[in-house]
């Protein structure tokens, strides 16, 4: 039977109509293989070729393609497009190669001033340069070809991602120390400990330069329908910063914690007798810290050497400082207290802070560390 164009009739099986009323309906297919599920629909109903055309908004030449290929291939074949089909590539694949090469390279190596690439200055840089190098199928390249020819490779000059380097040479070997002493106090709070004469952990940094800010204008409390936030003016005086010099105890939570106007060896080794007053004397205090040189310096030296056995220092590797767990205290901390804190004076920002951490102390919350342990133990 011939359809009303002169074409023969579509018959569909029911299977295969049952595909192509899901293609047509789909939000997730292509749209052109949704359009041409509907034309083959239509077809199949026996819809001549101008009233699809009409129906779908499209041109003749496009419905009947469509039709004749699902007549000769099948109509799930007719969904998608015969390989081979679209404008041939005019770039060729060397020309490609010589683009990507470009893009790995640093526009100031080739005498540009700008440190990344921009898509348009990587297509600027192949079309006058593209000749010499060989490859003129270049000369009228767009930044849009640019931009598809890098996307193919995965390829995002134009992008920074930082990673940090391993520079110390031993960062195994401490990185394993540090999870040894983690190791340790998780077998000793499973057992129901919390240290006892002869052990104490505590993790131990320095976090300076918190800023004392004042208002220029006193805040404007939240007010229901007029404002729900708090507001205040945009301008703040400068008092000056303190360094908050903590000690987060890993097996109570407790935090010991030292405010003052620097972070030098004379302010650690004050922290360093904070520590000592806090434990029995006949203690051993396992310190977790970084490489700041306040904690290797002479005057710290000359410290511990008054007070032999009392303390152990292990080391994080150098540019590690994420191992060691009062960072995640002093990230808390930051979304807490110091969120949006304004204050009258340097003053006020210590004896706040040490209020603070005499809260916290009154229900300690203790951190712990989980990754790595446990390939540690497998070890």
């Amino acid at each position: 039977m011939a359809g009303r164009s002169g074409r023969p009739a579509l018959e569909l099986a029911e299977d295969v109509a049952d595909s192509l009323r899901v293609v047509s309906r789909s939000r997730t297919e292509p749209f052109g293989r949704v359009e041409r599920a509907r034309m083959l629909l239509m077809y199949a109903r026996g819809e001549t070729v101008a009233e699809i055309m009409r129906r779908l908004g499209t041109n003749r030449p496009k419905v009947e393609r469509c039709v004749d290929k699902a007549l000769e291939l099948g109509a799930v074949a007719a969904l998608d497009d015969l390989p081979g089909r679209g404008r041939k590539r005019t770039i060729t694949e060397e020309a490609r190669a010589w683009l990507v090469a470009l893009a790995c390279r640093k526009p100031k190596d080739l005498g540009y001033a700008q440190e990344l690439w921009t898509v348009a200055l990587l297509a600027e840089h192949a079309r006058t340069r593209c000749r010499g190098a060989g490859h003129p199928s270049l000369s009228s390249v767009a930044p849009g070809t640019a931009s598809k020819i890098l996307s193919a490779q995965a390829l995002r000059p134009h992008k920074v991602k930082y990673y940090l380097e391993r520079r110390d040479p031993e960062f195994d070997e401490k990185m394993a120390q540090v999870l040894h002493v983690y190791r340790e106090v998780k077998l000793l709070r499973e057992g129901g400990k919390t240290g006892g004469p002869l052990r104490a952990y505590v993790s131990c940094d320095e976090k300076p330069g918190i800023q004392a800010l004042g208002t220029t204008a006193p805040d404007a409390p939240p007010r229901p329908g007029v404002h729900p936030e708090v507001g205040r003016d945009h301008e703040y005086v400068r008092h000056g910063t303190v360094s908050l010099l903590a000690g987060l105890d890993l097996l109570t939570g407790h935090v010991h914690g030292v405010v003052a106007d620097r972070h030098r060896s004379r302010e650690f080794v004050d922290f360093l007798r904070k520590l000592d007053g806090a434990y029995p004397k006949e203690a051993a205090i396992r310190v977790i810290l970084d490489n700041h040189s306040a904690h290797v310096s002479k005057e710290t030296r000359d410290h511990l050497a008054t007070v032999p056995n009392r303390f152990e220092f292990v080391f994080t590797p150098k540019h590690a400082s994420w191992l060691n767990l009062v960072e995640s205290f002093f990230g808390k901390l930051a979304r807490t207290l110091l969120r949006g804190i304004r204050v009258d004076s340097k003053e006020e920002l210590r004896d706040r802070i040490h209020a603070h951490l005499d809260w916290l102390n009154n229900d300690p919350v203790v951190f712990k560390w989980g990754y790595g342990i446990d390939d540690l133990e497998a070890a």
